[in-house]
């Protein structure tokens, strides 16, 4: 029996804190935070709930203390090396132990140690931790050395090594909380250490040979102490590999051959194979320290090659390049105490279910948990992960230099071995910032940004992370402020659609190399609104509901594309619905359009994915994890196989994308059909597809059919199936949606009970447009949603009720559920339906 003389003690539960200078303590729970224990307290309201908001800032304004009680038994003390270690806290704190002040923090992004084994006594220890306010350290330093950030922030924020976002965003409030925000612990350590150890991989024919270099740290002073290192390295299938070294120098390298290696992939090309490396430093029965670290065996990186449009920018996995489909991720709450693994995975499993092969970090917000890589390792994710910086201009002291680069060393020794890891982007937007915006631009500062992200970085990224590949920002064409936002090079922010009012259609203008920000706003559902409003506040220009628009001129712009595009709709439900529809025909012009340029193109990632509290925003699932109509079009435009239109006047081009490994072949059908289902014109074709690739079909030409209005009484339905598995539909119209002459749909229900999910079977009478199913209490996710309904046609949609968020029984949801078209957001249709004697529910 091997006994482990590696002791550890978590400083998680239950805790007590105040504000300082005052008697009375409250409840507290590690991890946690000021502003979550507060309310769990009940002595703050929500502050997500009207305009709540400003408290958070009164009470970011002061300082707080926690502490707690902790009991260590004498073996603990007896070992060579006691640490307390601080995985998370937020942001200005200062730590002691028993009256013993161990040190003062200014980074919520780094891991803290302090070696505490002289300060603990046996028995009864008390911790004590005091944050200061945030406010007052940025509002200092800002009157010091004013720095530049975007107006919707609290100025002064690049001062501090704090999540960025928390001190407000053009979609997120201005809450920047405290506290010990990731878990606490004490280590104990006896006879040698794991400092350190880097996993890397080199592969061949049929064969891959894992490194595993680590870095000891011995205590005991016996000079007969000779620490091995032991890895094992178990497969996917059990079977365990287990090589062993002698410690010299403070140092182990063990190599391990892999044969026939089963490779990871992306969730849409083949499996998440994952390999478990253990790694023992001991001696003969003595085990003083251990780790654990799951790896996937891929081939992972970035190329860049001269073509005939300039150079690509190409994500190429096991030596095959993918067109990323993705979107970017923002903190899931402002909150961070009310984030957990459960929630990640929600999201996480609907980028998965939406098609997703990538996400990108953005870099205003916090580096993710543990947690997120481990999902991303599991459903097949590659992370874009941008480090900490966002639309700032920062002063690199030399502490802030220090601080920000033991940063950098920190958390890419945390995550630098996951599989979905896949690039390093040294910030977000800072280079297009220096090269095209209105800010102070001074020599100094300027050169501070080459230092951090040209210099330090990357060089920081070569020696910590070798294999991965570094990116100096996002937008960049490879930095020095050269055309940062080029078409021809690197990735691109593109916002002219949107933030420049262009049309939809404007995207099919550009070409890029891979776009990694474009988005459009929308209203979240109804039941998030209803959730932080009353219902004297249910008027998108009323004072709560623009304090949930954090984009002063987003509610106008939203107004203005419906103008342009739809009817307006009879009151707030339909408004949501309508705005969700514009976001979700914005962002789709913009991804088929890429992709059918593939190879050209070779990423799109939207802007974003989530929300951190419940707002108007750019996102595809709001705060509650509801999708939107962005998120079930992003099911069917990032398909691996799609089918897709170009229109243009009354010329219709079908293309298909391939983005598999293996060649397609199938036929499709296309048909020009009055909205009754008369059809008008027709055809079909064979076709077939090498993989990795796009091109177009057809062309139809169908101006003779569209003459004399006829185009506001048609629509262009096009199929194709690819063998058993593989479908792609969709639908073009001829004139904006706000000029069609619509028919009343009649749309029927028909619902059935099965072991794991509910059937509803839909029919309609005529073409319906913009279908969308809902339950008014509970939330649901449904296998599609925001579609179009053929005459005539049935439809079937399923109700996972793993996702449902309570459980219903088949009557719970046939009351619940409702059937909303696009007719329905304008004309006096009645928003409900009723029981039939055969059970079916008929959508009047």
């Amino acid at each position: 029996m091997q006994k482990m003389f590696r002791q550890a003690m978590s400083l998680n539960g239950y805790w007590q804190m105040r504000a300082v200078g005052e008697t009375e303590w409250n409840p507290a729970k590690v991890p946690g935070s000021v502003m979550q224990d507060l309310l769990t307290a009940g002595k703050i309201p929500d502050p997500f709930y009207r305009d709540h908001e400003a408290i958070a800032l009164e009470i970011a304004a002061k300082d707080y203390e926690y502490e707690h009680e902790f009991i260590v038994d004498e073996s603990f003390l007896k070992a060579d090396y006691v640490c307390l270690l601080a995985h998370g806290l937020d942001t200005l704190a200062t730590v002691w132990i028993n009256s013993s002040c161990l040190g003062r923090t200014e980074n919520m992004h780094r891991t803290y140690e302090w070696n505490v084994k002289d300060k603990l006594c046996n028995g009864k220890n008390i911790i004590r931790i005091r944050f200061d306010s945030p406010l007052q350290y940025v509002e200092k330093m800002q009157e010091k050395f004013p720095l530049w950030g975007p107006d919707h922030t609290i100025a002064g924020f690049p001062h501090l090594r704090k999540a960025h976002y928390m001190f407000g965003w053009d979609w997120g409030p201005k809450i920047p909380d405290a506290g010990i925000w990731r878990s606490l612990e004490l280590v104990a350590f006896s006879g040698a250490r794991l400092l350190d150890a880097s996993i890397l991989q080199t592969h061949e024919a049929d064969q891959v040979w894992v490194d595993v270099l680590t870095q000891i740290e011995t205590y005991e002073k016996s000079e007969a102490l000779n620490p091995e290192v032991v890895v094992r390295l178990m497969h996917p299938n059990g079977f365990v590999q287990e090589e062993r070294t002698v410690v010299c120098n403070g140092h182990a390298d063990v190599r391990i051959q892999v044969k026939d290696p089963e490779l990871w992939w992306t969730q849409d090309l083949g499996n998440q194979p994952l390999y478990q490396v253990e790694i023992t430093v001991g001696q003969q029965n003595k085990v003083f320290d251990q780790r654990s670290y799951r790896i996937g065996l891929r081939t992972l990186t970035v190329v860049q090659q001269p073509d005939r449009w300039g150079k690509s920018f190409a994500f190429v996995i096991n030596g095959v390049p993918i067109f990323a489909r993705g979107a970017n991720y923002i903190p899931e709450d402002n909150l961070l105490g009310r984030t957990g693994r459960e929630k990640t995975e929600r999201l996480i499993h609907a980028c998965k279910t939406a098609h997703f092969n990538m996400i990108r970090v953005w870099g205003g917000g916090i580096y993710p948990g543990d947690d997120f890589y481990d999902l991303c390792d599991e459903y097949g994710l590659i992370v874009w992960q941008d480090l900490m910086f966002a639309c700032a201009v920062y002063r690199l002291s030399e502490e802030f230099q220090a601080n920000i680069c033991a940063e950098v060393e920190d958390n890419l020794r945390r995550i630098r071995h996951h599989a979905c890891l896949g690039l390093i982007c040294g910030n977000n937007e800072m280079e297009l910032a220096w090269h095209d915006w209105d800010l102070p631009k001074s020599v100094e500062r300027q050169k501070d940004y080459l230092r951090m992200f040209e210099e330090d970085f990357p060089a920081i990224c070569q020696e910590i992370a070798p294999q991965t590949f570094y990116w100096p920002a996002s937008p960049s064409s490879g930095g020095g402020f050269r055309s940062p936002n080029s078409e021809r090079e690197g990735d691109v922010h593109y916002w002219e659609v949107w933030h420049g009012l262009k049309p939809f259609t404007d995207y099919r203008k550009y070409y890029f190399r891979f776009c990694s920000e474009f988005g459009f706003q929308s209203f979240p559902s109804m039941k998030t609104i209803c959730s932080f409003t009353e219902e004297q506040d249910r008027n998108i220009f009323s004072y709560i509901m623009e304090k949930h628009q954090k984009n002063g001129s987003a509610n106008g712009k939203i107004l203005y594309y419906l103008s342009e595009n739809f009817k307006y709709p009879k009151n707030l439900q339909a408004l949501s619905y309508v705005s969700q529809i514009l976001q979700a025909e914005a962002i789709r012009y913009g991804v088929e359009h890429w992709r059918r340029n593939r190879g050209r193109c070779m990423g799109t990632l939207y802007w974003q994915l989530n929300d951190c509290w419940p707002v108007a925003s750019w996102s595809s699932l709001d705060s509650f994890g509801r999708w939107k109509a962005l998120h079930y079009f992003a099911k069917r435009f990032y398909s691996p196989i799609l089918l897709s239109a170009c229109e243009e006047g009354s010329t219709v081009e079908l293309h298909l994308t391939n983005d598999s490994l293996a060649p397609v072949q199938g036929k499709v059908s296309w048909f020009l059909k009055k909205f009754d289902g008369t059809v008008v014109a027709h055809g079909h074709e064979e076709v077939q597809i090498s993989a990795m690739d796009s091109r177009i079909l057809l062309q139809v030409d169908l101006n003779s059919q569209l003459q004399s209005g006829h185009a506001r009484q048609m629509f262009f339905q096009y199929e194709g199936q690819f063998g058993e598995n593989h479908s792609s539909t969709g639908t073009v119209i001829f004139c904006k949606a706000k000029h069609l002459e619509l028919l009343s749909p009649d749309i029927s229900l028909d619902m059935e009970e099965l072991d794991d999910h509910f059937e509803i079977h839909l029919t309609s009478q005529t073409f319906a447009k913009y279908v969308m199913l809902e339950l008014s209490e509970a939330d649901g996710v449904f296998s599609d949603n925001y579609f179009d309904l053929l005459p005539a046609t049935p439809y079937t949609v399923l109700l996972s009720k793993k996702f449902l968020s309570e459980d219903l029984s088949l009557k719970e949801v046939c009351e619940q559920i409702r059937v909303y078209s696009l007719i329905d957001s304008y004309e006096n249709t009645i928003d409900s339906h009723r029981l039939t004697e055969k059970g079916s529910y008929i959508i009047d």
